[in-house]
């Protein structure tokens, strides 16, 4: 992002995520399939920081910024919304292609009016160049961490840990570092970041396992199952709605543990999963505890992971975020997941275990996060 401008970034990356979203509906095979996948996976992990970047950029001041953030997390929430309810729809009354073939006139459309409303990128650095060996470990490390854990192979996993071991020795002495380490120095950005992981995973261990809880054993629809999650993503945008509101009057530190403690909440609900049970008792509190925690928790964990950032580590900043937490719903589905699966009779016992350790991964993030007392040097208690 440093060399080409974040604007340029995302254009890339949204075009590049078009592109695949038309392979992948259009795939003859699974193997076709997997590789357009990755190849969106790629063209996302272009466009989100970019964006990301630019808001922290117009909007320098925590205030202006959380609000900006909390508009961005209403339009991602929006897009949330929709995917569910289109999903269950275009996979039940039409086919489940269809689920990426309705990616391309949104991306079109944000590839026409990128150029309009953002302003063109600065002048960039003569002398940077790609860290590319930083690029193909940081890569390589997670995708064989994940691997590793998904087929419990402790070769692979430790073969996964040497990768990233390697990546920071290559960025401890290249000229042209893919992340500096003396970014990782600031405190409050660091406790953020080790945050928004523990709070992905448990995020998207849960929206996976509530989707099969409410098809495999209330044995709804997936069209009943998307209008069945309308309330979760109500309660994210009432969330997202009041996040600025919070940091104002809470600080970032505050707002972070609020919404931390409200996922909590709802996973402990979880936990407690009968083997039958119903979605209106069993299953909706826990659901609106985590999609309020999500809305909160997660916007005001990336303020955090924004502070004091500059134009020169900006891009920088945003990519580790969302990295981080794309790195955090994948270990989700990998570990957390991995336990559900551990246990097959009955199957919402295997839930209940993964919803517990989902649980604990999140009293962990807020342990962190509370550890950033006031007058400690944590500027995560500005607002």
């Amino acid at each position: 992002m440093s060399l080409f401008g974040a604007r340029v970034t995302e254009v890339l990356g949204a075009a590049l995520f078009a592109a695949a979203s038309l392979l992948a509906g259009l795939a003859p095979n699974l193997e076709a399939l997997i590789a357009a996948r990755f190849a969106q996976g790629a063209g996302e992990a272009l466009a989100s920081p970019a964006a990301l970047s630019l808001i922290a950029l117009l909007y320098p001041e925590p205030a202006e910024r959380a609000k900006a953030l909390g508009i961005w997390g209403t339009i991602s929430a929006g897009g949330l919304v929709v995917g569910v309810l289109l999903s269950g729809a275009l996979t039940q009354l039409l086919h489940w292609r269809w689920i990426f073939g309705v990616n391309v006139p949104i991306t079109a459309a944000v590839l026409a009016l990128t150029p309009l409303l953002v302003r063109p990128d600065g002048p960039r650095p003569r002398s940077g160049r790609l860290d590319v060996p930083g690029a193909v470990l940081l890569t390589a490390g997670p995708l064989t961490v994940v691997h590793g854990v998904i087929e419990r192979n402790g070769a692979v996993l430790a073969a996964g840990c040497a990768l990233l071991v390697a990546f920071v020795a290559v960025e401890a002495r290249t000229k042209s570092p893919l992340v500096p380490l003396a970014f990782f120095a600031h405190r409050a950005r660091a406790v953020a970041n080790g945050a928004t992981v523990l709070l992905s995973a448990a995020l998207s261990t849960t929206f996976y396992l509530l989707t099969l809880q409410l098809q495999n054993v209330l044995h709804l629809t997936p069209l009943q199952a998307g209008l069945a999650y309308l309330p979760f993503c109500g309660a994210l945008l009432l969330g997202l709605s009041q996040v600025s509101r919070l940091i104002g009057a809470l600080g970032l530190r505050g707002t972070a543990l609020l919404g931390l403690g409200a996922t909590a909440a709802g996973l402990a609900w979880l936990t407690r999963l009968p083997d039958e049970g119903s979605y209106a008792v069993d299953v909706l509190p826990g659901m609106l505890g985590v999609a309020t925690g999500m809305g909160i928790g997660l916007v005001a964990l990336q303020n955090a992971a924004l502070l004091d950032v500059t134009e020169a580590d900006a891009g920088t900043a945003a990519g580790v975020q969302r990295s981080v937490d794309q790195l955090g719903g994948s270990l989700g589905l990998a570990v957390l997941v991995g336990v559900a699966a551990a246990h097959t009779t009955p199957q919402v016992a295997g839930f209940r275990a993964a919803f517990t350790w989902a649980l604990i991964g999140v009293a962990v993030a807020a342990a962190g996060v509370w550890a950033l007392r006031p007058g400690r040097g944590a500027a995560a208690d500005r607002s």
